[in-house]
């Protein structure tokens, strides 16, 4: 499975490559939701645009390194949009 010629993942770099993995997964859940009520659409396209750029982008600049500071800054910025949605969602329930 693995390619003998690439070195192993680092701790580190699993635990970011995991964090960025899991936050997309939620974005793409969430724009399921959003499609299908029609609650805060264009929020959420934009968002999963935003991390699909960004993410092939640092991947690109950091040459595939998960623990490099972009690819942490790429992951920490949708961590900050997803604090945001938390906080519309939660001023609008209360």
């Amino acid at each position: 499975m693995t390619d003998p010629d690439l070195p192993a993942l680092t701790g580190e770099q699993k635990r970011w490559a995991f964090g960025a993995a899991g936050l997309f997964l939620l974005a793409v859940g969430f724009l399921g939701f959003a499609l299908n009520t029609g609650v805060m659409r264009v929020f959420v396209i934009g968002w999963v645009a935003l991390m699909i750029a960004g993410f092939v982008g640092a991947g690109r600049v950091a040459k595939g390194d998960f623990a490099h500071p972009l690819f942490k800054a790429q992951v920490m910025l949708h961590l900050v949009a997803l604090g945001l949605l938390v906080a519309v969602v939660i001023r609008a329930l209360s």
